[in-house]
C-alpha cells in the first residue's frame, strides 16, 4: 500500500457537487492498493498513521499524533499512487489492484484506522471522480509504502 499522509487544518470530499466527507485538524490520507498487499500492510500502515508525531505539542514541536489531538481523518482511494512513468508520458497503472481486490482491502483499511483511533473515519467514495479540498497545515506531507517500511 502507497499512501500520501496530509497534515491538514481542513478537508473535504465532494461527489457530484455533494459534501460526502469533511473534517477540520487532522489528515488527509491517500491510498494506493496493489495485488500484493496483505492485512499486516493494513495493520502496519494503520496503526503508524495513527501514532505519527506530525501535530504541533505546546512548545511548537511536532510532538503529537492524531490521535492525542484527537484529529479527524478523511481516507481516499487513489490508484494513481501505483502510476509508473518509466516509459514514455502516459502512466501505467498495471501496478494498481482492480476494484474486486482493492474494495475490501480498502474497507478493511478503514476499519482498522477507525480501530486504531477509536472514532468514526470519513471516506471518499471507491472507484468515483471525487473532488477533494484541502488547506495543508505546515505544509506536512508524509509518503508511506509498505513495501519500503522506513
Amino acid at each position: 500500500m502507497k499512501t500520501v499522509i496530509q497534515r491538514v487544518s481542513k478537508s473535504s470530499v465532494t461527489i457530484n457537487n455533494e459534501i460526502v466527507a469533511q473534517i477540520q485538524q487532522g489528515l488527509l490520507v491517500l491510498v494506493g492498493i496493489e495485488d500484493t498487499d496483505q492485512q499486516e500492510d493494513i495493520a502496519w500502515l494503520a496503526s503508524k498513521i495513527a501514532n505519527l508525531r506530525i501535530f504541533a505539542d505546546e512548545n511548537d514541536i511536532m510532538n503529537l499524533s492524531v490521535k492525542e489531538i484527537n484529529g479527524d481523518v478523511i481516507v481516499v482511494s487513489q490508484f494513481t499512487l501505483h502510476a509508473s512513468t518509466k516509459k514514455g508520458n502516459r502512466p501505467s497503472y498495471i501496478k494498481a489492484s482492480k476494484p474486486d481486490i482493492a474494495v475490501p482491502l480498502y474497507e478493511s483499511f478503514v476499519k482498522q484506522m477507525e480501530l486504531e483511533l477509536g472514532k468514526k473515519v470519513q471516506t471518499g467514495r471507491f472507484g468515483a471522480d471525487m473532488k477533494v479540498s484541502l488547506v495543508n497545515d505546515g505544509p506536512v506531507t508524509i509518503i508511506m509504502d509498505t513495501k519500503n517500511k522506513e
